[in-house]
Order: structure tokens, then sequence, then C-alpha cells
């Protein structure tokens, strides 16, 4: 069931804004692509999708440890390439980049500079599984997620909380440690709900955050299907969730009672990675990482205001 109302999804098709260009795309083989990919060569993988107070979209490029800027004329840049999987990036309020990245943990990079630091790599002297994805709340504390291989046969993954952005390991906290495959996350407009999606169990979770503190009564906020599942998110101003999935060749609306309202088709490829608003707009930019091209709609509803642009 899809909706109370009992009717399908209203489908937007989206159009492909841009694509890598073919002298940026590296047709070699690679480490993570032997691990995630195996047989395939994989020439690029995008991830991330965050915008920049001057409109600058950034993105990931995972298997080749690469951060790509693309400015509002469509113009591609790399800033920034090391040895490393990147993953999620989100932009602080103060314009550094921080990037989940899955074998070095979280980082920070200073766009001007190129200057590109540790902020965790570890938690207690013990490593992380893998970094996926983060986000800030409207205080700039930091949530992020750490899968690795977790799945339904290891439902071990974890979501971490860093409060005020602050590298002091004191302000790690723990949040959730018992979810298979954690990977997108998102915060309701209040900052009082975390959204976070499940991509093995092929769900969303729902966790209430009680001003004590950590979380409470979890629970499923919807449920897919397919062979993957839902990935990056966003959260537009009336409440309602934009969740990125990895097979099915979209993105899914779901409002704020977790029912499905619109489905956002890609043109290209099946593997929807992630998913974000350009700021201050209803247009939704997706990443659509089997073409390595990024994606773009129109949205009944706009974006809620990031932590980037406060």
């Amino acid at each position: 069931m899809w909706n109370l109302s009992f009717s399908p999804p209203q489908v937007i098709d989206a159009k492909v804004l841009t694509s890598m260009p073919a002298a940026l795309r590296k047709p070699v083989m690679s480490e993570w692509a032997h691990a995630n990919k195996p047989g395939q060569i994989v020439d690029c993988f995008l991830e991330g999708p965050s915008f920049d107070r001057s409109g600058n979209l950034y993105l990931t490029d995972i298997p080749h440890g690469r951060i790509f800027r693309v400015s509002p004329d469509l113009k591609w840049a790399c800033v920034a390439q090391y040895e490393g999987w990147p993953n999620g990036l989100a932009i602080h309020a103060d314009g550094s980049v921080w990037i989940a990245d899955y074998r070095r943990g979280l980082l920070r990079l200073q766009v001007e500079t190129g200057d590109l630091s540790t902020l965790l790599g570890h938690r207690n002297s013990e490593s992380f599984k893998g970094l996926n994805d983060l986000t800030f709340d409207a205080a700039g504390a930091c949530y992020f997620t750490d899968q690795g291989q977790t799945g339904m046969q290891d439902p071990t993954g974890r979501v971490y909380r860093l409060r005020h952005g602050q590298s002091d390991l004191q302000s790690l906290e723990c949040l959730i440690s018992n979810a298979p495959s954690p990977n997108g996350l998102a915060l309701s407009q209040d900052g009082k709900v975390l959204f976070l999606a499940v991509t093995r169990a092929n769900q969303i979770w729902r966790a209430p955050l009680p001003s004590a503190g950590s979380v409470s009564k979890v629970g499923v906020f919807q449920s897919f299907f397919g062979i993957s599942g839902p990935d990056g998110m966003a959260v537009d101003r009336d409440g309602g969730l934009v969740v990125a999935h990895a097979s099915l060749g979209g993105a899914f609306v779901i409002n704020a009672r977790g029912e499905i309202t619109h489905f956002v088709r890609s043109p290209a490829g099946h593997t929807i990675t992630n998913v974000a608003f350009r700021p201050g707009t209803s247009t939704l930019v997706l990443t659509d990482s089997s073409s390595g091209s990024v994606l773009q709609a129109a949205l009944p509803t706009a974006g809620m205001d990031l932590y980037s642009h406060s």
C-alpha cells in the first residue's frame, strides 16, 4: 500500500542535468570495484551531492578518491584527490567540506587551500567499519553512519553524533548500534527526529531524539523492495522526505505520515544513490551512479534550510 488514498504515487520524470566528462572518467580497475562491483571496471561512482553558498555542487567519486565541484554553468573541476573512498559529503556553515570516507573516517577539506585533515579516524582506538553518509543539525552537531559491510547477516551498523562539530572524542555518541547497513540520514525540520536509510533491510527508520539525549522508540517509517535499498535522503519544508533508492531507478517522496506521494523517475540508470535540494528552491538533484550523471527534477515543495546556509 502506497498511501491511505490507495492511489499510485504521481510520477515526476527527471532530466539529465550534467554527466561526468569523458576526460575525467577513469576506466581502470580499482580495489573498491573489486569488492563492491566484482568483475566490473567502474570509471566513476558519484555520491554526496551538496551545494555551497555560491551555488556550486560538490560530488564524491568513491572508487577513485576524488571530490568534484560543478559550477552553476556546469563546468566540472576536481578539487581533491587522495587515497581514500569518499562517500557522503556535507558542507559546514564555515564553508569547509566534511567527508564520510569509508577507509579513513570523518575528514574535513578546506577547498580554498586544498588542506585535507582527519577529524575522526577511529573511536576509542577501534577503527570504524566504514563510514557512509553524514548530516548536520542546526547547532552544528554532525550525525554520521558507520555502515561497513553490515547487512541482515550482521546487523551491527552504527549511527554516531559528534556534538558541536568538535573533534574531541568525549563528544562522540553512538546512537544506534544494530542497523543492518545504515546509509543516508536526515533530520526533521525541528531537529527532533532522525530518519535513517537502512539499505539491506530496505527500510527507513524513524528515531525520535529526546532532549535528554540518545534516541528513543526507533521504528520503521516506510519499507521498500528490490535488490538494494534506500540510500541518501533530503527533507522538504512540509516535513516530507525524499529517498533515493539504489536499485529502483529513482527517488520516492514520502509525506510526514509516511505515505509515498511521488516517484522521481530516472531517465538514465537505476542506481540513484543520493539527492539534494538546490538551496531555497524545489529543484531536486539526484546522483545516478550507474551512468555517472547528475539528474534534476522539479518537486512540489522546496527543500528545508540547511546548516551550510545558516
